[in-house]
Formats: C-alpha cells, structure tokens, sequence
C-alpha cells in the first residue's frame, strides 16, 4: 500500500477540472479509448504491425527486447504542466478549450480499477485482428495478455497522486513498466516508493534559453525543478533513460549542453530522436514546419557527437522511428534486453 495523498478538493471544484467532454471528443476522434474518469489508452502503430507475419517492431522490442504486441501504450493523467511545440498531444487552449489542466481533478480513480480498465481496453482492441490472414495468431494470442505498458501516451503522468501504487498493481499482475516524465515533477518522483521498470526523463534542451521556446511551460520554475530532478534521477535504483527529441532550429544544438545535461543525470541510456511532424505539433500556433525533421544522417551525426563528449557508446538505430540509442558501459549494453516480465 502506498502512503501518497489524494489530492482533495471541493465538490463544486472538480466540477469545474474535470476532463472536458469536448476535449474528450476530440481525442477519440484521434483513437484515443478513455478509461475511468482521467486515464486513456491508444493502439500503437507498432502493436498493430508486430500482430502481422513479418510486420515491424517497435524500438523498445529492438533495444531492450520487450514484446511490442503484447504492449499497453496509456497515460493514467492526460493533463500536462508544458505545452512542448514538437509534442503531437492536443492543447486544450490551442483549440479554443477552457480547461485549466493544473488543476488536480476532484477525485482519481483506484490504481486496480485503472489497470483492469486498460487491459480489458486492450484485449477490445486487438480483438478485431483475430482470424485475419496476415496475423501471427500466436502473437495474438499473446497480445490479449499484456507484459507491458508504457505510461506515456500523452500528457504528464506523475499528476496521477498514487502512481506507486498503479505501478505496484500493474507489477502484481506481471507486466513491466516504462514511466515518461517531463522532468518538473520532482516531488511526485521523489515520493515514489514503487520504482518502474524502466524511468525516462524528457530532455527537452540543452540550457534554459531554448528550454523555454521549447516546452512553454505552463508553470513557474520548470527548468529549476528540472535540474533538481536529475540530480534525485541520478541516484534512483532503476533502469533509467533519457529520451532527447530533436527539432532542427529549435533544439537541436549544443551537443556540449545535452553532454552536460547526461553527465549529471548519469542515465544507464540514452534514446536521441528526431522530431515527427504529426498531430498536434502541425499547429499554427507551434510555428513549426516538416522541413525541421531531422533525417537519419543527422540524426546520428549528432546522437554520436554528444557520445563522444558524454563518453557514452552509441550502439543501435531504429530506423522507423528515427532513434538512435547510446549506452552508458559495457555492461549496460550487455544487459539492454531482458526478459522484463510474463513468459
């Protein structure tokens, strides 16, 4: 059992902060399926493709060995405390919803609730593979007991309160946990007392000039709780990532402040992306555009620059999803893929 707090507010409050049915609307528009009253779960491009004879797996199946058809992709919290330009995630304000996300909702739902919500979700959503000719059946079959889930569909989700807890009930029933932070929430990661499988953080710029055109935070002194939490990242006891998306024009530059940045958060890996013109992130107000992808070439020319400064090895590229990874020592790159949960 853990010991973290709901938070509580009034009754007339969560009225108020609760998710919007017109952002909920949305969202399903966009193959968002949402469980209880705040958690959300969405079918992987990548679970879809690895349930065909030959099709495609994700990263994560290629560095690390997990099972992409046997993959949850879910947020418990759908709010978000930044409004990151590459993000693919809808803005509530950017479409003209008043929806304060801050705000704590009036009450959370149970951490046992939201896990059998997501795997009775998940098992509805692969269902309409079955029979299909082009489909592995032993992989669907697979498919309908998940051994992961990555918490990190969209939003931020550390706002969950008891996220020791979901992580402890998702670990009871077998599955492994990849947890996505942005890196502001400190005190929600400091609190845990259940650790993920495995714990990324967000590097989302090299210093506080481009942090801030980058993620727009929605909050006051994000970049100061970020520096603190890489210093709590460093010391936790966990396989432990940083995630590093790119924009060319934005962010991509000064591998010496990312190398910087790696040094004192010591991860055991680091996954460089490049940035997807997708979804959100196509917004006028984001001021973006596709020809700030990065290709492969440039890519690799910078994940393996910050190795070089980082003393990191750079050992693998996905190239579907355009991530290179860099290991830490030998022995992390030993030890990268395990056998993370069910048989």
């Amino acid at each position: 059992m853990d010991n973290e707090k709901e938070v509580q507010v009034s009754k007339e409050k969560s009225e108020n902060v609760n998710v919007p049915d017109s952002l909920k609307k949305m969202m399903e528009k966009q193959g968002y399926h949402f469980v209880g009253r705040h958690s959300a779960t969405k079918t992987c491009e990548y679970t879809k493709s690895s349930l065909k004879k030959g099709g495609k797996v994700c990263y994560k199946c290629q560095f690390y060995g997990i099972r992409s058809w046997r993959c949850i992709q879910a947020t418990p919290a759908i709010g978000c405390n930044l409004a990151c330009a590459f993000c693919w995630r809808i803005i509530p304000e950017e479409v003209g919803i008043k929806w304060n996300e801050l705000n704590a909702l009036g009450s959370w739902d149970d951490p046992d609730t939201i896990v059998e919500g997501l795997i009775k979700e998940q098992r509805r959503l692969v269902s309409g593979f079955k029979g299909m000719a082009n489909v592995d059946q032993k992989r669907w079959n697979e498919a309908n007991d998940p051994a992961h889930v990555a918490l990190s569909l969209t939003g931020e989700p550390l706002f969950y309160p008891r996220m020791s807890a979901l992580l402890e009930a998702f670990h009871r029933r077998g599955i492994s946990t990849f947890l996505v932070t942005n890196g502001t929430m400190v005190h929600a990661l400091k609190a845990l007392t259940v650790m993920p499988t495995q714990l990324y953080v967000s590097i989302q710029a090299p210093d506080r000039e481009v942090y801030e055109k980058t993620v727009r935070p929605k909050t006051l002194n994000a970049w100061e709780n970020f520096q603190k939490l890489l210093e709590v990242f460093a010391t936790l006891k966990t396989r432990r990532v940083f995630r590093l998306t790119l924009v060319k024009g934005l962010n991509m530059l000064n591998p010496e402040g990312y190398a910087e940045l790696i040094g004192k958060g010591r991860p055991d890996y680091v996954e460089v992306k490049g940035f997807v013109y997708v979804g959100g992130a196509r917004g006028a107000e984001r001021n973006l555009s596709y020809e700030q992808m990065p290709n492969k070439e440039e890519i690799l020319e910078f994940a393996k620059r910050i190795a070089e400064l980082s003393g990191y090895r750079f050992v693998d590229y996905h190239e579907s999803s355009k991530v290179a990874l860099l290991c830490s020592s030998e022995e992390t790159e030993r030890n990268r893929r395990i056998n993370f949960a069910k048989p």
